[in-house]
């Protein structure tokens, strides 16, 4: 992401390897499933080459996956950017986030990732969602930060001598 003059990073990252698990592990069984498959039909070794064909295809499409989608936030703006040909990227500015939130079930805990997300003024619904990111408690936190800080930074601009106003 290309910062502007004066803007800091705060984070920038991608989802979690652990939040892709669950999706290696299902096309390893979709890959025994169909080797097992081409095994009982063939009896050559065509199953093997098969399984490790649709192993090495769900290893090669997660990674991807995780690689082409960048979440990063600066000290301005939110910014979501996916895929490597075709690119969807969502922005807003920080000062429109009302709420931060985040999510994990039972195996988002144990795994220590979650999904953030950020309610911004004038949608009705949550529409940037960080999803899968480690330590999504700490995200949540440096938004806290950074928001509190810009409206600590008015304030005190606003105000003779750098005090704040009761």
């Amino acid at each position: 992401m290309d910062l502007q003059q004066g803007e800091k990073a705060i984070y920038e990252g991608h989802p979690s390897w652990r939040a892709i698990i669950g999706f290696y592990l299902k096309g390893f069984l979709v890959g025994a499933v169909a080797g097992v498959i081409c095994a009982v039909v063939d009896a050559t070794s065509t199953g093997v080459v098969v399984f490790v064909a649709v192993a090495a295809i769900t290893v090669l499409v997660g990674f991807i996956k995780r690689v082409a989608t960048v979440y990063t936030i600066t000290d301005r703006r939110l910014n979501i950017k996916k895929g490597i040909i075709a690119r969807k990227v969502q922005e807003t500015r920080l000062q429109r986030v009302q709420n931060v939130n985040f999510n994990q079930g039972v195996y988002e805990r144990v795994m220590q990732i979650g999904d953030v997300e950020f309610t911004t003024a004038g949608t009705e619904e949550s529409n940037f969602v960080f999803a899968g990111v480690a330590q999504p408690e700490e995200v949540v936190e440096q938004v806290d930060q950074a928001t509190h800080g810009k409206l600590g930074d008015a304030a005190l601009e606003g105000s003779p001598e750098g005090s704040v106003q009761p």
